[in-house]
């Protein structure tokens, strides 16, 4: 039993220590080597059976997860006011069940095993369970291996076949190293036959500037969330906003997501056509977070919404399509839970998967486009490229509107950074990240920071940010081909298993 014992504890601490160094600067690196480890620990050669590898495998994702998601006890405790026990309960709940994934990925060792290319059955298991991860119950996909990657040696392959591409080299590359005890040879030339062909793949580009640069304005209030829903202090917050928006004209300016936190039927009365006017005068393209209504079956129901103002056109307005569970929308069977995290505005409707790019009017030039992602919709990489891919107008940059004061002085920040850089670098646009908390930034075309913010300040970044015309390979295909590639794999493992 102790041992038993042990080598759970050994698995937790194992998948900790993988979550922690992916906040490091060469993260993506360093995790390959230690999730080798992982291999190690799961000895193919020593019999066990599917329930010890679930369990063994379950151990390390919880540990995994439970590190790398526990900045949700803050916004479960401290914002939302839940008990802390509750609030302990429900962040080890969410990292069971997502481990459950990463659990069952693991099966294809004792499944597939005896082969040299179990590398690659690995490896193919686990792009298939990260997929079905981002899909299942609306999808929990946060903090993949993929998004590390973009510190780590196979980013660029992301323009050609997306995130889920790097993880699958990732683990492949992991299990390569783990075999360096028996094929030491082929082991490191296949390695670095990989690591070289995936680097040099970033001398290839499939997006080029269009037009001149614009200029941008990027207002990070720095509202604590326990003010969000306090009549006097959303007075303050909508004050101050406007106030800065018209201070300084800009091609574009934007504020975070719903930093406007009253519906619409409810905010000041005439300060949406007060920002018109400045829009119409100034010329300036306006972008604000705020709370929408729409018209349903049930009923008026609130939106997460981005409603664009530019000179002398109609309102654009973007609602959020891909909602955060028990935060955005109530899974059935579940108002308990809600009842006891006190948010207000927790079941908002769903926007449709097709909305158009928002216009960004220029002077004296043709209007460029933004595709916009508020804040979770930035980890679902399949559906921004399939947006920008079925759009009728060429998406010239990336928007995304967010408000992590819900996750406090935490990693959330910096992981939600990396997941802009990942989209960036998979369709190859330029990212406007407009942040209450932070972090604020303009990040390039190949997902590299140009300007940014300091975390947890109250100011703005201006910047000129030059859009970007043409589309990715990934954009085109999406995940089709890494998809298709780890079926087949997988379809050739269990034949193989079935004969042997």
């Amino acid at each position: 039993m102790s041992i038993k014992i042990f080598s759970a504890l050994t698995l937790f601490v194992l998948g900790a220590v993988l979550a922690t160094v992916a906040e490091l600067p060469y993260g993506g690196w360093i995790q390959i080597p230690i999730l080798s480890l992982l291999w190690w620990r799961l000895d193919p050669h020593t019999p066990v059976t599917f329930k010890k590898q679930f369990a063994l495998g379950l151990c390390f994702g919880v540990g995994y997860f439970v590190v790398g998601l526990w900045w949700l006890y803050i916004s479960l405790h401290d914002v939302g006011g839940m008990n802390a026990l509750l609030a302990c309960m429900g962040v080890f709940l969410l990292s069971t069940y997502v481990a459950i994934y990463f659990s069952c990925a693991t099966l294809a060792i004792p499944l597939l095993k005896k082969n040299r290319c179990t590398g690659l059955f690995l490896a193919a298991s686990w792009v298939l369970s990260e997929f079905l991860r981002g899909y299942i119950f609306t999808g929990c996909p946060w903090m993949g291996f993929a998004e590390t990657q973009f510190n780590g040696p196979f980013a660029p392959i992301a323009p050609f076949f997306g995130g889920l591409a790097c993880t699958f080299l990732a683990v492949w590359t992991s299990w390569e190293i783990y075999q360096l005890r028996k094929h030491v040879t082929s082991s490191v030339a296949l390695i670095a036959i990989v690591i070289a062909t995936s680097q040099s793949a970033g001398i290839f580009t499939f997006t080029k500037p269009t037009g001149e640069p614009i200029s941008v304005r990027l207002i990070q209030g720095n509202f604590e969330q326990s003010l969000k829903f306090n009549p006097q202090a959303i007075g303050r917050q909508i004050d101050f906003y406007a106030a800065e928006i018209t201070k300084q004209a800009a091609d574009l300016i934007i504020i975070p997501e719903t930093a406007f936190p009253w519906p619409i039927p409810n905010l000041p009365i005439g300060l949406l056509d007060y920002l018109q006017g400045f829009a119409n005068s100034s010329k300036s393209n306006i972008l604000l977070g705020l709370i929408g209504e729409v018209s349903g079956a049930n009923g008026m129901q609130y939106s997460n919404r981005a409603t664009g103002l530019s000179p002398n056109a109609p309102p654009y307005q973007y609602d959020k399509s891909h909602l955060v569970p028990f935060g955005e929308f109530i899974p059935p069977g579940f108002q308990w839970f809600v009842k006891a995290f006190h948010v207000p505005m927790s079941d908002f409707a769903r926007g449709n998967l097709d909305q158009a790019p928002f216009a960004i009017q220029r002077r004296d030039q043709l209007d460029i486009y933004a595709a916009i992602t508020i804040c979770y919709e930035d980890v679902f990489g399949g559906e921004l490229a399939s947006r920008i891919r079925q759009s009728e107008k060429p998406v010239n940059l990336l928007i995304n509107m967010t408000n992590l004061a819900w996750f406090g002085e935490s990693q959330a920040s910096s992981q939600q950074l990396r997941l802009s850089q990942l989209r960036s670098l998979e369709t190859g646009l330029p990212v406007l990240r407009a942040t209450n908390t932070g972090i604020t930034a303009v990040l390039g075309s190949d997902g590299k920071v140009l300007q940014t913010l300091p975390e947890f300040t109250q100011t703005t970044l201006s910047a000129q940010v030059q859009p970007y015309s043409g589309k990715t390979p990934y954009v085109i295909w999406g995940n089709l081909p890494i998809l298709g590639v780890s079926c087949l794999l997988m379809l050739l493992g269990l034949i193989r298993y079935r004969r042997f």
